[in-house]
């Protein structure tokens, strides 16, 4: 098992996609746990748990929460949305 805390924070887009990618494909069916804001990180979880307030207020898949509509979409359309402007 590995846990790991915002390990991309301090990486650009492309290096974080890259650390990602590697780690998922070296883990095999070992268990790895991310703690991320950066919603990228998260996408592509097999189960997401948002937390408010030290409470697990939404989980499911990425799909599934944003079906949801709720807390973990609100914010993934939010951050999502500086990549979609029109500039």
């Amino acid at each position: 098992m590995l846990i790991l805390d915002e390990p991309s924070s301090a990486l650009d887009p492309i290096a974080e996609y890259t650390l990602n990618t590697n780690m998922m494909d070296k883990m095999g069916d070992s268990s790895v746990i991310f703690i991320s804001h950066r919603l990228s990180t998260t996408r592509n979880a097999d189960r997401i748990y948002m937390f408010a307030n030290g409470e697990i207020i939404e989980e499911g898949t990425h799909e599934e929460l944003m079906s949801k509509n709720g807390a973990y979409a609100e914010m993934f359309e939010k951050r999502a949305h500086y990549y979609k402007l029109n500039i």
